[in-house]
């Protein structure tokens, strides 16, 4: 769309009508490999707090081929639900084009949040988890667990699926969509590390402010992808667990800020170089990710604005493709 159309505004149901996850997987693979060749705009961070809550801003995108940049800025505020009735995290995302600096689209942010999550786990459990993994936990029963669970049938053999959070009807309500949807054994469960304890995988993705996984709840060879970490005073794993494992993390310096190794460094058990890679390096091919069966290996997901960037770009597309979206021209 040129400067004279105007901003493409779309809603979260014209975002979600323009994407499918296996779309994303691809499109966040892609962007990884581009990270990974040093084919990418330097990443920005912002968080802003709030009584109740916060903001996080998150920028980045790619130069070339397709020059698009994000910057998208999330609230969250967990006790929006109980208190006013609304979603914990809401926001926007703006895409521009890179060359010319043109905004091209606004669009609501959750959908193209809680897929590219979704899909960086997907992408490392395919070459983090053991090839043969059955069974997985997923922790953390919202939007994010539903999208997780869907990850990770994407990609591996998953046959059992224990829920649990800390609502046992929420795990309920996710154990008979994954049911109905998925065709595979889900059940929830009330005791996360006897869940964990039986499981080759388990996602984290809670809104936990101190650690709910122990080193003595995690087998040796299981994958864990740690998602709810994304400010300081959030933790889901112990960090010993991570001293104990191999890390794979999304983006160093973010993991090292605000994420699961943020706890590992800050409580001295480990150093930014215990870290085994990015993974971008591990998809590229240029690390190597799982080596031996009975690794213990962590995936720390803070969530980089190169997966919205990659996931944006294509929604957009999309978008302008299907004639859909409401054009705005802030110039007028």
């Amino acid at each position: 769309m040129s400067a004279a159309g105007g901003v493409l505004l779309l809603s979260r149901s014209e975002v979600a009508a323009r994407i499918s996850f296996s779309e994303c997987v691809a499109a966040v693979e892609a962007a990884l490999i581009a990270q990974a060749e040093g084919r990418v705009l330097r990443t920005a961070v912002a968080s802003v707090p709030s009584e109740g809550g916060g903001f996080h801003v998150k920028a980045g995108g790619f130069p070339s081929p397709l020059a698009r940049f994000v910057a998208k800025v999330n609230s969250n505020f967990s006790g929006n639900p109980e208190r006013f009735g609304l979603p914990a995290i809401q926001g926007v995302l703006l895409l521009a084009d890179a060359v010319r600096g043109t905004p091209l689209a606004l669009m609501d942010s959750i959908e193209i949040t809680i897929q590219r999550t979704g899909a960086a786990t997907a992408v490392a459990a395919k070459r983090l988890a053991r090839p043969d993994s059955r069974v997985a936990t997923i922790c953390g029963c919202g939007a994010q667990g539903r999208v997780q669970a869907a990850a990770l049938a994407h990609v591996l053999p998953i046959e059992r699926f224990f829920l649990c959070d800390s609502d046992l009807g929420r795990a309920e309500s996710l154990a008979e969509h994954l049911r109905q949807t998925l065709g595979i054994s889900a059940v929830a469960r009330k005791d996360l590390q006897s869940a964990v304890s039986e499981s080759d995988i388990c996602v984290t993705c809670t809104p936990s402010r101190a650690p709910i996984l122990f080193p003595g709840d995690v087998s040796p060879g299981t994958f864990l992808a740690a998602v709810g970490a994304d400010s300081p005073d959030k933790q889901e794993l112990h960090p010993e667990i991570l001293a104990r494992s191999k890390v794979v993390v999304d983006h160093i310096d973010q993991c090292a800020e605000f994420g699961e190794l943020h706890h590992a460094i800050s409580g001295g058990q480990m150093r930014r170089e215990d870290v085994h890679g990015d993974l971008a390096g591990v998809v590229s091919g240029r690390i190597p990710g799982r080596e031996r069966p009975d690794e213990t290996i962590v995936f720390d997901s803070t969530g980089i604005a190169l997966e919205d960037a990659a996931a944006a770009a294509l929604v957009y597309e999309r978008a302008l493709a299907a004639g859909v979206g409401t054009r705005w021209n802030p110039t007028a």
